[in-house]
């Protein structure tokens, strides 16, 4: 065997090495030895899920959102087949649609073993390619906000519509203003109720000590951009912060964010939450009904090529813009293209302040 030249097996658009050493004519040694003893796994993450022994072999459940079935399965069932070859396994999928469990069984714990982890590879790479489906979200949409919202709104088409790329279609729809702390993939019921009950669990643990059990009194006033160049902008935000002059509002963001990467359920953006409520964004050109990413590398592009805008005048005219004071007593698991009764966002879940 060449060992400077293996043989490479692509899993997911990621290469692995193929270990040819492990395969040569041992096998009644593996049968017998092999994870013989309670902590040999041979180097893979056995306390990372259940392997059961069964009057087969062996066998180990994992619970997966329907949609990813298709990249396990793979064109023609070519994944799938591979994943059992290679595994000497056996991978049963519910039928699409479907939700469930899929079960994969072996005569060898090693290889059962070994199929989970590259199953839990495969959906790793592939749920970070899905559109972000909800979002976690202070509200801002309360009647005064939008009132002067909509005052700013036409203050900047009065003295601004002459600069280049400012047009009434890049406007934030009133009702749906907000703060985005964080987005998720939730791709079933199951995630979801995930998502809820952590947030319940998060207002036990620390945010009801923070927000002493009331709303959190906040004021946002004053514009800013997210790029470098304000004559090239995408996304024109206006500032909030606590009337107190305290951290509470970025501690509690901070804490929900960090809980939620933790969980899984969240992919880790920044080291902190950047609090800023979206005025101005170009995707809302083409697409009124489009949401900006807070990570552009999770999820697929909502959008085609877009057109910046010249927000020097704005930025000069409106630096100290009031947009008013807002009391915020929750935070809600808000579903991405939906809309509640008032025009917000519809809610799949809460987290309340009192």
């Amino acid at each position: 065997m060449d060992v400077l030249r293996p043989t490479l097996i692509r899993i997911g658009g990621r290469v692995y090495r193929k270990n040819l050493i492990q395969e040569q004519a041992y096998q009644h040694e593996e049968e017998e030895d092999f994870c013989a003893g309670p902590g040999d796994c041979a180097d893979e993450p056995c306390d990372a899920f259940v392997v059961e022994e069964t009057e087969k072999g062996f066998q180990c459940r994992v619970e997966v959102p329907s949609p990813l079935y298709k990249y396990i399965i793979g064109k023609k069932g070519e994944t799938k087949k591979r994943l059992e070859t290679e595994t000497r396994t056996s991978v049963s999928i519910p039928k699409p649609g479907v939700e469930g469990e899929i079960v994969i069984t072996g005569q060898h714990r090693s290889g059962v073993i070994s199929a989970r982890t590259r199953i839990d590879v495969l959906l790793d790479s592939f749920r970070k390619k899905q559109p972000f489906t909800h979002f976690l979200s202070f509200a801002l949409n309360q009647p005064a906000i939008q009132e002067r919202f909509l005052q700013f709104k036409e203050e900047v088409l009065e003295k601004c519509s002459k600069d280049h790329g400012v047009s009434s279609s890049l406007f934030q729809n009133p009702a749906k203003l907000h703060l985005t702390l964080g987005t998720l993939v939730l791709l079933n019921e199951q995630e979801i109720r995930k998502a809820c009950d952590l947030l319940q669990r998060c207002k036990e643990d620390f945010v009801d000590q923070i927000a002493g059990g009331k709303p959190l009194t906040v004021e946002v006033a004053g514009v800013e951009y997210m790029n470098d160049d304000p004559a090239m902008t995408d996304v024109l935000y206006a500032k909030v912060h606590m009337k107190d002059g305290s951290d509470r509002l970025q501690v509690i963001a901070d804490q929900l964010v960090e809980r939620f990467v933790a969980s899984g359920l969240m992919l880790k953006e920044w080291d902190r939450v950047k609090l800023h409520a979206t005025v101005m964004n170009t995707l809302f050109r083409n697409d009124p009904s489009a949401e900006e990413r807070n990570n552009t590398m999770t999820g697929k592009s909502s959008c085609k090529e877009r057109e910046s805008f010249n927000s020097r005048n704005i930025l000069k005219l409106f630096e100290n813009f009031y947009f008013g004071e807002v009391q915020l007593d929750s935070v809600r698991l808000s579903q991405r293209f939906s809309s509640d009764a008032s025009g917000y966002y519809a809610t799949s879940g809460q987290l309340t302040f009192s």
